[in-house]
């Protein structure tokens, strides 16, 4: 691999069309950002409508070309391990790559890239373990089966948190079953998508099977999902832009799998440590300085336990260390847009115009060592927060938590269920009944008990509501990217009579 953190700086960023990679035909390009500085640190290409047609035309001829359509389940499995391999390979290069383009602690980009190999050895052992069914029919001499085969196209648009790791849950699978791919990348944060598209290259992987276009959503995200090449869509991010995306596809009649917004409860019972929950709930919120879907911004406690577990929270999340991204010892990093740590204080006050107080952050950080046009913002904590404050009902995608109490298991339920969103909740408690009286009632597609933000790609995961649909990882992933074919065959050989359909 070719592509560093030093050899993109100041460069321009090409696409990657069928196996090259190609300048946009409207030779435009964007600049990106480095969020610890506000400042530019290279170039993408603005992919439009037309060069989204070069990628699905690249992508549909190598889903007919036999290299790849006769490749057999193993041989494509071998090809995905050995994409494995190229990533274990180059993982700290690709941390590096992506905690520069979107402000991510180094320590936790090279800890996802590290662990990404074992998602893809995972999914290519799926490859020859796709399997359909005999069916049972009533009538002798008829064999009634279930084929089942790839999709065609994926449309896949990634968001900029964590662009890698959430791309690998989709692309590693969808390559097993034998799809062919175009990315969007966020115009966030795509270097990260380019160099792995050149592990692709390196792979050894047939031209066009993995494309990547970038732009923004107006230029080119628009003609993807619009495009009638494509066979399903794949999108992380906002569930606006989610909407936005399935309606397009509807013209299409294409389905999608979505991955969009949460505002996740947080449940503190008191018969817990309260260390112990205070750590969980720091992890749950803050880490990546908020910026994940899963985040549990809303944090309910127990009425009994509820003004010690405020002092202990504040005093954990004043130790919190804002520093650059690469420093072994910072805990939070910068936003990774303007625009969104603008957002993120707006909704802090409007918290606080609405009745909550401010126990700890709320500000953009004075601190030697960060540079002043950086997008830091404090870890904050918001006590005296009732549910229905904007920064509790909306999304806000930053580090922040609202705190409120709560007196028994039914109005916890209530408060918890009462969002319009589904992803992912906790709950810390001793109980096991509890805890599964919690499990069963949460409406949640993730439910986290005395942990949090723990994951595998070994289990299925997705949200309820708006949160919305599908379903990624495990087996489970590969029914969403793969359709069954339905074969019957007589060989009896006698001719049914033809004005009769055979019910049975």
């Amino acid at each position: 691999m070719k592509t560093t953190a030093s050899s993109i700086e100041g460069s321009r960023q090409l696409l990657f069309i069928d196996g090259r990679f190609v300048a946009p035909k409207n030779g435009n390009y964007i600049p990106s950002y480095d969020p610890t500085t506000g400042a530019p640190w290279y170039e993408f290409a603005e992919a439009d409508a037309d060069d989204v047609q070069a990628a699905v035309t690249a992508a549909n001829a190598a889903f007919r070309n036999p290299e790849w359509r006769r490749m057999t389940q193993t041989d494509r499995g071998a090809l995905v391990r050995r994409l494995a391999e190229l990533v274990r390979a180059n993982a700290d290069t690709l941390a590096d790559i992506e905690t520069r383009d979107n402000g991510k602690l180094l320590k936790e980009t090279r800890a996802q890239m590290r662990a990404m190999p074992d998602s893809y050895h995972y999914f290519a052992g799926m490859a020859d373990k796709l399997q359909g069914d005999t069916i049972p029919i009533n009538r002798l001499d008829t064999l009634n089966i279930n084929l089942r085969e790839p999709l065609g196209v994926i449309g896949m648009i990634t968001p900029w948190n964590s662009p890698l790791m959430l791309l690998t849950g989709t692309l590693a699978p969808c390559l097993a079953i034998g799809n062919t791919i175009v990315i969007k990348p966020s115009e966030h944060a795509t270097a990260s998508t380019l160099a792995l598209a050149e592990l692709i290259h390196e792979a050894g992987f047939p031209a066009g099977v993995v494309n990547v276009v970038t732009g923004t959503g107006k230029s080119a995200g628009e003609a993807l999902t619009r495009h009638p090449g494509v066979a399903k869509y794949v999108f992380t991010g906002s569930t606006a832009t989610g909407r936005r995306i399935a309606g397009n596809a509807a013209q299409n009649l294409v389905p999608c799998s979505m991955e969009l917004g949460g505002k996740s409860p947080h449940v503190v019972f008191g018969d817990v440590d309260i260390e112990h929950a205070v750590n969980g709930v720091v992890s749950g919120v803050f880490a990546a300085a908020g910026q994940t879907c899963v985040a549990g911004s809303r944090c309910f406690v127990e009425a009994s336990v509820y003004d010690r577990f405020i002092d202990a929270l504040v005093a954990r999340t004043q130790r919190i260390r804002v520093g650059l991204p690469t420093g072994d010892d910072t805990d939070i990093g910068p936003l990774a847009l303007a625009d969104q740590l603008s957002k993120v204080e707006s909704y802090v006050a409007s918290g606080v115009k609405e009745g909550a107080k401010v126990a700890a952050g709320g500000r953009r950080p004075q601190k030697d060592g960060l540079a002043p046009g950086g997008w830091y913002f404090e870890p904050t904590v918001m006590v005296d927060a009732q549910n229905d404050m904007t920064f509790m009902r909306d999304e806000l995608f930053g580090p922040v938590v609202g705190v409120m109490p709560f007196r028994d298991e039914g109005e916890m339920i209530r408060l918890a269920n009462d969002t319009r969103y589904g992803l992912a909740s906790g709950i810390w408690t001793k109980d096991i009944d509890r805890a599964l009286r919690f499990a069963n009632e949460i409406e949640a597609g993730t439910v986290w008990v005395n942990t949090y933000r723990s994951a595998s790609f070994m289990s299925a995961n997705g949200g309820f509501k708006e949160s919305g649909y599908g379903r990624r990882g495990g087996f489970e992933v590969m029914h969403e990217f793969s359709r069954l074919k339905n074969v019957i065959i007589d060989y009896s050989g006698a001719m049914q009579d033809p004005f009769v359909i055979r019910l049975k």
